[in-house]
């Protein structure tokens, strides 16, 4: 096989190991966890996440791509890629640096604040005992592995 065939073969290998992870995250795992959103009145907000998942799907797959196209093989580590991937966005990440740590630091801490002081005491004055209920049988931040009924 020449060294075009198999660089197209460790591309077209590649899109198939991404579009598996997409097919995994987006079909299988919300159905596993039961997720469904039925909210009336959300519809607005989920073109931003439709804007922002687009773009994260633009980015990984670029990503999927170069491991095929430059790294010659797949991100599965069953066919790992065969030459260090070092252009498009792996140009651009590598190292942490201290200004971005600090952004992230403030963003969890912000996050973690916010749902403390404004969301979990609103929760408990809107819904009282069936909320406290709620938050002795599902942790704030540590995923459950079956769903908790009531």
């Amino acid at each position: 096989m020449t060294n075009r065939g198999a660089q197209c073969l460790a591309t077209v290998a590649s899109l198939a190991v991404g579009a598996s992870f997409f097919a995994l995250w987006f079909w299988l795992l919300p159905s596993w966890l039961n997720f469904r959103v039925d909210a009336m009145g959300v519809a607005r907000w989920r073109w931003i996440g439709a804007a922002l998942s687009v773009l994260g799907f633009a980015v990984a797959l670029r990503c999927i791509w170069d491991f095929g196209w430059m790294g010659h093989g797949t991100p599965a580590p069953m066919a790992p890629p065969q030459r260090l991937v070092v252009v498009g966005f792996y140009r651009y990440v590598g190292h942490a640096n201290l200004p971005a740590l600090l952004i992230a630091c403030v963003a969890v801490a912000g996050i973690a604040l916010f749902v403390q002081l404004y969301e979990e005491p609103t929760l408990r004055r809107m819904f009282g005992p069936d909320y406290e209920e709620y938050c002795r049988n599902a942790p704030r931040w540590l995923p459950r592995m079956r769903a908790w009924t009531k």
